[in-house]
């Protein structure tokens, strides 16, 4: 089987951030390309916007993204501040800075809290429910961070020119979910239906808060 690896945005030069962001991930081989592009009522490419690709026959095998699931705090922020992670995954939590952290999530498909830990102590935790987990510091207000549970390896976010492309997706109708926390939908999503009949290349204009 081919994996492909969509290109993200850039983002911090960690090492645990790069083996840890996940991409758009085919499991299918000879399946069509799709390219999806987000931008807003003005015209403004949507940048860390996540797309989900869901053919009707479904993903033909399990699957996890590449790399280690990690969103770390880092310069009082959390990096990266969108993580995309298979249903499932385990996601750990390093704190890169100098100051303690307590992270938080009052998220329907995920309650938790971390207690206060110190640089280079981790946290882990588990995500098995599909959806949207928002993320604050107790200790630093202004703190936030997402991460995007997804059951489909077709998945990705949008780059600085709000485009994630995939491969091998299936032909034949599938869902196309659009996630942003910014986007002004219920659950800050909206899904459409699209026809994949080969390479296909779709733009989509989403209203944000």
């Amino acid at each position: 089987m081919k994996k492909f690896v969509a290109p993200l945005a850039p983002l911090a030069p960690l090492a645990i951030l790069a083996m840890a962001l996940p991409a758009a991930t085919s499991l299918a081989a000879g399946g069509a390309d799709v390219r999806i592009q987000l931008v807003d009522a003005r015209g403004v490419p949507v940048r860390d916007a996540v797309v989900e690709i869901s053919p009707a026959s479904g993903p033909n095998a399990s699957f996890r993204f590449p790399g280690r699931a990690a969103m770390a705090q880092k310069d009082l922020q959390f990096t990266p501040g969108t993580l995309v992670v298979a249903k499932g995954s385990a996601v750990v939590f390093p704190n890169l800075d100098r100051v303690r952290h307590s992270i938080y999530s009052f998220s329907r498909i995920a309650r938790f809290e971390f207690d206060l830990y110190g640089r280079d102590q981790t946290r882990s935790r588990a995500f098995p429910i599909t959806g949207s987990v928002a993320l604050g510091c107790k200790i630093h207000d202004d703190m936030r961070g997402y991460i995007r549970v997804v059951d489909t390896p077709f998945a990705g976010k949008t780059d600085h020119n709000g485009i994630m492309t995939v491969s091998g997706v299936p032909g034949g109708m599938a869902k196309v979910t659009l996630w942003h926390p910014r986007l002004r939908a219920p659950g800050n999503e909206t899904v459409s239906t699209v026809s994949v009949t080969g390479n296909l290349s779709r733009k989509f204009t989403v209203t944000l808060k």
